[in-house]
């Protein structure tokens, strides 16, 4: 560590002379610790502090000039003395609570807080809504003005601002593109309001009370019902709504869409996950609740050895409730729709649920 930290041919503060510590106030310590940490090369993010400390520290820094290394081994031996007594540390104001917080709190309760914090939040805006997906920046890039626009996507990734562009028609994306190319004159302060201001607007946004739509609902619901009670339920949403029983249909994964959703390579990873009786009893009543081609798919598309074990064992199975078949079927979804939540199993697209 240097002896002295450089700043101009002036003379030293007082204290030099006599060897002892020369009396400074706060800042005046927190200035020379910073001007000693900059010249070892040292990363601080001064950024991160409020402006007007920031104006404080540079006004502050600007006033000193030599300081003796008496003082500066005090201040040294101080601020170290004061890290080591650190127990812990909090992010300042609401908004680092918040993001401490993030996913442990309710949406409601961190966005009335957010809301009564201000929309300034002891830093960036564009650090929010550079996290933010595609899904939440393209309304306000559709709706805002080209200039904002252009502004939104100089100050976001790269391949966000890409994915973003091509999402767009043709003739707004290229009057986008070259707003993006006169935007040299626009100054921090605008892009600091425009970014404010975009944060505001998505904050304003209310919380959604659920995760996933009504379709996805109803056929996560329907999924685990019996057959009778989903269709008595599907043909009274014909009556009413046909759109929607039509897309809640194309939501439902059943026992009978194993051989259009799972691809034949994924069967054994699935048998490796059940229990043998709960597939056998499957396979076994599978013809009756008229699942045939459901549970030759499987005998199809998993060892042959076990197959062969398999419809021996059915062969000399007693015939099986239809109650106990549908509970096994569902056991089996169940665990199908566990693997592909975890990642472990990708359903195939049904051509017709693209159409």
């Amino acid at each position: 560590m240097t002896d002295m930290v450089p700043m101009a041919p002036f003379p030293a503060l007082p204290g030099s002379d006599s060897g002892t510590p020369a009396p400074l106030s706060r800042r005046a310590k927190a200035a020379i610790v910073v001007r000693l940490l900059l010249n070892e090369g040292a990363e601080i993010p001064l950024e991160e502090l409020p402006e007007d400390l920031q104006a404080q520290l540079t006004k502050q820094m600007g006033s000193m000039r030599l300081v003796d290394r008496t003082t500066l081994a005090s201040v040294v031996s101080e601020f170290a003395d004061e890290l080591e007594s650190i127990g812990l540390s909090f992010r300042g104001g609401i908004a680092g609570a918040l993001d401490s917080l993030d996913g442990r709190i309710s949406k409601q309760t961190a966005a009335r807080l957010r809301k009564e914090a201000g929309v300034r939040q002891y830093g960036d805006p564009w650090a929010r809504l550079k996290d933010m997906g595609v899904e939440k920046l393209l309304p306000v890039l559709e709706n805002e003005s080209i200039e904002v626009a252009a502004v939104l996507l100089s100050k976001i990734d790269v391949s966000r601002a890409a994915e973003l562009l091509g999402k767009l028609p043709g003739p707004q994306a290229r009057r986008i593109t070259y707003a993006v190319s006169q935007t040299s004159a626009v100054t921090p302060d605008a892009v600091d309001r425009i970014g404010l201001s975009l944060a505001m607007q998505l904050d304003a946004e209310p919380v959604q009370a659920f995760d996933s739509g009504p379709v996805e609902r109803v056929g996560a619901i329907l999924n685990s019902t019996t057959s009778v009670t989903r269709d008595d339920v599907l043909e009274g949403l014909d009556e009413t709504d046909a759109g929607f029983a039509d897309l809640v249909r194309k939501a439902i994964f059943t026992f009978a869409n194993i051989p259009k959703r799972i691809a034949p390579r994924d069967i054994p990873r699935v048998v490796r996950e059940l229990e043998q009786e709960v597939l056998l009893i499957a396979l076994a009543g599978a013809e009756a609740a008229g699942m045939k081609p459901s549970a030759d798919f499987f005998l199809e598309n998993m060892s042959g050895r076990m197959a062969d074990q398999l419809r021996e064992e059915m062969g000399e199975k007693e015939t099986v409730k239809a109650a106990e078949t549908e509970e096994a079927m569902s056991t089996i979804i169940a665990k199908i729709r566990e693997m592909e939540t975890a990642g472990e199993l990708l359903l195939v697209v049904d051509d017709a649920d693209e159409g």
